[in-house]
């Protein structure tokens, strides 16, 4: 796939959502010609990230960091001669993460911080929808990502038309759509959201449309999980992220057995029955300030298994015990692909201009929400509801 891939057909992404071949993981060199023969292993790029295996070496063997090394230094020179930055988000692997990522965190996070920046080239590290919302917050910049077929389940769960069927069945109720999802979804929405605002958002939107019930999309734990945080009735749809909703209560009942003690972070996409196990539930930024603030001796990260990898780098005192479910789309990025989609310019990612639009006033109603912290974060002990899901 190159630069004469569109993204879009008759207003539909037409992009892929696929399992990894074989149920493997890409890893760099996995290709079928290996590493780039002009990326030797020299004295000089010895030299060069010497100093960096220290922070990767608790993930990367001693005896495969010369593979690494020649893809992360010729990475970080493509970077300053395209003025080119790269969005690595938290489940991308440690040597993306840490070693080529200039602004790491959440989607929404690295959508925001590439506003900031005065590059003219966005790398997204992370699935196709996060390099949409970069686009959509930087028309003027070109966007790229590494892989197009690194996709999401919850993205490939609603379409646009959708939005539009469900604005016929229900109109009048307000539309929240979570960020995971595609800028034609987003386009069709009255707000977006994330895990760390939802709850505000959900309740902003109600107030402002004087109404107490809002439809959330796409995913329903996520959903329901708003809903017993507040008063607002949800309407959910039915999509779910397939690397959260694989935990189970009994799971996290049987991590405890094997580890007295331990504290148990959890993301508001796992499902209801997990969140109430668990002595945490918050985003991917809240999950790693819990566990910078508050120094467990023992956590477990209910989540993409590359984040616990990633929040350990940063809390070396912290003992992670890694229940290790992992995104096969976020997995899709390796450092050999991003480095050849940088070097060579491909896989640029692009939304029509009324779709864009759309979808960026949507982002920005929600960007605009204020909100204290506390809102951020799920109570465990609140009651399970029933909710209507669509």
């Amino acid at each position: 796939m190159g630069k004469e891939l569109l993204n879009w057909e008759d207003g539909n992404w037409i992009g892929q959502t696929l399992e990894v071949p074989n149920g493997v993981c890409a890893v760099p060199g996995n290709d079928i010609d290996g590493f780039p023969k002009d990326l030797p292993y020299t004295d000089e790029v010895k030299a060069a990230t010497d100093h960096l295996y220290a922070q990767v070496s608790d993930f990367i063997p001693a005896f495969e960091w010369p593979a690494y090394a020649p893809l992360v230094h010729a990475i970080n020179i493509l970077k300053k001669q395209k003025n080119a930055v790269v969005l690595a988000h938290n489940y991308m692997t440690p040597d993306i993460f840490a070693l080529v990522g200039d602004y790491v965190g959440d989607s929404l996070g690295l959508a925001i911080e590439a506003t900031k920046t005065d590059a003219d080239m966005i790398i997204q590290g992370g699935v196709h929808f996060m390099a949409e919302t970069s686009k959509i917050l930087c028309p003027d910049k070109r966007v790229f990502i590494p892989s197009m077929r690194a996709g999401c389940s919850l993205a490939s769960s609603i379409t646009g038309a959708d939005v539009r069927l469900i604005k016929q069945r229900y109109p009048g109720i307000p539309i929240v759509t979570y960020v995971n999802t595609s800028a034609d979804v987003k386009a069709e929405s009255d707000i977006c959201c994330t895990s760390s605002n939802a709850v505000a958002i959900v309740e902003h939107i109600a107030a402002q449309h004087g109404v107490d019930k809002v439809i959330m999309l796409p995913d329903e734990f996520l959903a329901k999980n708003v809903a017993r945080q507040t008063g607002i009735e949800i309407i959910a749809w039915h999509g779910r992220c397939e690397v959260h909703a694989r935990f189970s209560a009994e799971d996290v009942r049987d991590m405890r057995a094997a580890n007295p003690g331990v504290v148990v972070l959890a993301h508001p996409e796992c499902p209801p029955e997990v969140v109430a196990e668990s002595d945490f539930t918050g985003s991917t930024k809240a999950m790693s300030d819990y566990v910078g603030d508050h120094s467990p001796a023992k956590v477990i990260l209910l989540t993409e298994c590359s984040m616990s990898d990633n929040v350990a780098m940063a809390n070396p005192g912290v003992d992670f015990v890694r229940p290790c479910n992992l995104c096969p789309h976020m997995k899709r990025i390796t450092l050999e692909n991003l480095y050849e989609c940088l070097r060579d310019e491909t896989n640029e990612v692009l939304v029509p201009e009324p779709m864009r639009a759309q979808a960026y006033d949507a982002v920005m109603r929600m960007i605009e929400v204020s909100f204290p912290k506390e809102k951020g974060y799920f109570d465990p002990d609140s009651p399970i509801k029933d909710i209507q899901v669509i």
